[in-house]
């Protein structure tokens, strides 16, 4: 099964994603991965290209684009947030619940042996979560 993900509550295809809201308090990661990447980070609500859902809520470390998502850096929702510790051939592709589009593919990145998303960067908008 594939992680398919939509805003819906009870949605037949997939998880629920707690909507993130002006004001709402998250709290950036700070440690080694962070300080090597010259500390400068974002929140970034991630949307399908599609149907403009956001699909996830993610902490970006430095500059540049956002090539590969760190599972240890996913803050919402839940369910891709309990991923850090699973088995990479376990975890299934993210795909949108509203159109099914494929957004991001497990891997592991191996210059620093992280489990991490591989984003196609066709399928996903980057907005900075204000």
């Amino acid at each position: 099964m594939d992680y398919i993900l939509s805003y819906e509550k009870n949605n037949q295809n997939g998880l629920s994603l707690k909507i993130p809201r002006r004001g709402d308090v998250m709290k950036i990661k700070r440690d080694k991965y962070k300080s090597a990447r010259g500390g400068d980070s974002k929140i970034l609500n991630l949307h399908c290209r599609k149907c403009d859902i956001i699909f996830a809520v993610y902490q970006k470390d430095g500059p540049g684009n956002l090539r590969r998502m760190y599972m240890d850096r996913i803050m919402e929702p839940q369910s891709l947030v309990g991923l850090r510790s699973e088995d990479i051939k376990d975890i299934k592709p993210i795909k949108c619940g509203e159109c099914g589009a494929i957004l991001a593919m497990p891997y592991i990145y191996k210059k620093e042996s992280r489990n991490a998303f591989r984003v196609i960067q066709a399928a996903v908008i980057k907005r900075i979560k204000k």
